[in-house]
């Protein structure tokens, strides 16, 4: 889908001999009336100065529309005893199961148009969290170093988006500063809001930034910056902190930085960073106290930094439509790890695996299977894009019922029934079972040819074959022509290193700086052998299935989108249960 854009249709205005503005839309003063004073005009078409910029500016807005006409409408019958205030630009829309909404000028365009701002982003509840159902709201709002004026706001979230996003909007139309959103009274039950409103926690963070209490790290200033001049200190728990970080971060959790806080060098800038700015917050204030002048806290926290410095991948063969499932005992979430609950004649334990990479998710599964009792059910959510497959593949492989799966706002979630051992026994593979499995662990030249040449061999005979490539084998199933894709340092560290696509693959014997490969190339040329790409290719007509490692992908920083169309992502529990399938298995 491309947003292309729409231009202010004008030619009636021009055929009239009306002013055309800047902007190329119709000219109005402050009463909408035109260049000719028995002609007034309204809609998208005209140009009118922005209430904060004061320069013209088109707005396709249906709301603005519909004001400008009942102002038109009294002052051509009343005379011109009416003003038009502007319109700041408040939009919202629909995507998906998303709700995203704006109002007046965000970031980029006030750095377009020179205008010093700062910037405050926060994540918050839609309602209070212990009140069931709670969605994350991701708020940004712009404003004024000078005086705090409010100057734009973009929320994105699930519920509650278009009552905020209103509030910011009038607030920015009467002039309002960041210090008067936390003046807003808001009505305050746990099942709307929070006894602190999102609106106001977001006024309370700006105010902070412009009292100095908090001096703001911007996530594009820690992505461009040289971070070994400075010490980077990763404030959550050590289990938060195992589950990854920024690279070169230590961890000192919040509640330890006053016992541990020699560990911090006073001579040096120390930037914090948490979950989303809150407890780094508090950090700031205790290392400030102590003496520590150069501190610094990462606005909106590592959700921020990762949600604008890695660009979401999903799953080529996940289907949220398709795959939707209605179980015969439909569940409802709650933020417990692990809960079980008696619905529709079926137990059903529920497990979140979110935030933890493969194969923790499956780990987990299985513990929580292990507990369950035959025809009790288990219902996992996680946010490792490969585990909805990894858990159907484990299923198939332990004999347990795979109920269905779905994704739910970047949640994917799998439904598992316990069967009984006499299912497990039948479902251990048999005799009969012939496939092939190859592990391309490589990026060797000669090596690749190897897997290719093996893989066609054994698809010949009309078996099943499965290659899984991980870690240094990803670079035989990258594009030639890769798309542009955001990388963090380390990301952008290995593309560096690593051959580009299997065209640069090297030897692994008598490379000779190049030479070997392209002397090995030639000879097969010569003699009439296929290339290594024509060889891939014939493993894709020839139905091969190719696997790439989730977890090698996100510790080598290959994105989904640098590798071919045809490749799936998978996890261990993927490779295990076509292994078992398997009579051959290689590791190459």
């Amino acid at each position: 889908l491309l947003s292309i854009g729409v231009r202010a249709e004008t030619r009636l205005a021009q055929t009239a001999g009306l002013k055309i503005g800047e902007m190329r839309g119709i000219c109005v003063d402050e009463y909408l009336q035109t260049s000719h004073e028995h002609i007034y005009a309204v809609g998208d078409a005209i140009e009118f100065p922005h209430p904060i910029t004061g320069k013209p500016w088109l707005n396709f807005l249906a709301g603005p529309a519909n004001r400008q006409a009942r102002i038109v409408a009294d002052n051509m019958v009343l005379g011109n005893r009416l003003k038009y205030e502007g319109s700041v630009g408040t939009s919202i829309a629909k995507v998906f199961d998303i709700t995203v909404a704006s109002t007046g000028l965000p970031a980029k365009r006030l750095k377009q148009m020179e205008i010093p701002y700062l910037s405050a982003t926060i994540h918050s509840g839609s309602h209070a969290g212990y009140y069931p159902g709670s969605r994350q709201m991701d708020i940004k709002i712009t404003f004024s170093p000078s005086d705090g004026r409010l100057y734009g706001a973009q929320i994105v979230g699930y519920e509650g988006v278009d009552t905020r996003i209103n509030q910011y909007a009038l607030a920015i139309k009467t002039g309002a500063t960041v210090d008067d959103l936390t003046r807003l009274e808001h009505a305050y039950a746990p099942p709307f809001s929070s006894a602190k409103d999102p609106v106001a926690i977001s006024g309370y963070v700006a105010g902070n930034i412009l009292a100095g209490k908090m001096t703001p790290l911007y996530w594009r200033e820690l992505e461009q910056a040289d971070t070994t001049k400075v010490i980077l200190v990763d404030v959550r728990t050590a289990d938060e902190y195992a589950l990854g970080t920024i690279g070169g971060a230590v961890n000192i959790p919040l509640d330890d930085l006053r016992e541990r806080i020699g560990e911090i060098p006073t001579d040096v800038p120390v930037w914090l960073f948490c979950g989303v700015g809150l407890r780094g917050y508090l950090a700031s204030n205790i290392l400030k106290a102590n003496g520590y002048r150069d501190v610094r806290n990462l606005i909106g926290g590592l959700k921020t930094y990762r949600a604008a410095t890695a660009k979401p991948v999903a799953p080529a063969d996940f289907d949220t439509a398709a795959d939707s499932h209605s179980s015969e005992a439909a569940v409802h979430y709650n933020h417990s790890c692990e809960t079980s609950v008696c619905e529709g004649g079926k137990t059903v334990v529920r497990v979140d695996a979110c935030g933890i990479q493969c194969p923790g998710p499956i780990l987990k599964m299985k513990q929580a299977m292990d507990g369950l009792a035959p025809g009790e059910q288990l219902e996992v959510r996680a946010t490792d894009a490969a585990f909805p497959r990894d858990a159907e593949a484990w299923c198939r492989t332990t004999g347990n019922r795979f109920l269905g799966r779905h994704s739910e706002s970047g949640v994917y979630i799998a439904m598992i029934e316990k069967t009984t051992p006499c299912a497990v026994e039948a479902s251990k593979p048999q005799q009969g079972d012939s496939g092939k499995t190859l592990i391309l662990f490589s990026d060797d030249l000669d090596k690749v040819l190897a897997t290719f040449v093996l893989a066609n061999g054994a698809a010949a005979t009309g078996r099943k074959v499965s290659i899984f490539f991980t870690f240094w084998g990803l670079n035989a199933i990258k594009k030639t022509n890769r798309p542009k894709v955001t990388k963090d340092f380390f990301g952008r560290m290995f593309s560096w290193m690593l051959p580009s696509d299997s065209t640069r693959l090297a030897l692994s014997k008598m490379n000779m700086m190049g030479m070997g490969a392209k002397m090995m190339r030639y000879l097969m040329r010569k003699k009439g052998v296929d290339s290594l790409e024509e060889l891939r290719q014939q493993a894709v007509d020839n139905g091969v299935e190719f696997i790439a490692c989730q977890m090698s992908m996100d510790v080598m920083g290959v994105r989904r989108e640098e590798l071919l169309d045809n490749v799936t992502v998978g996890g261990v529990a993927t490779y295990m249960e076509r292994a078992e399938k398997a009579n051959v298995n290689l590791f190459i």
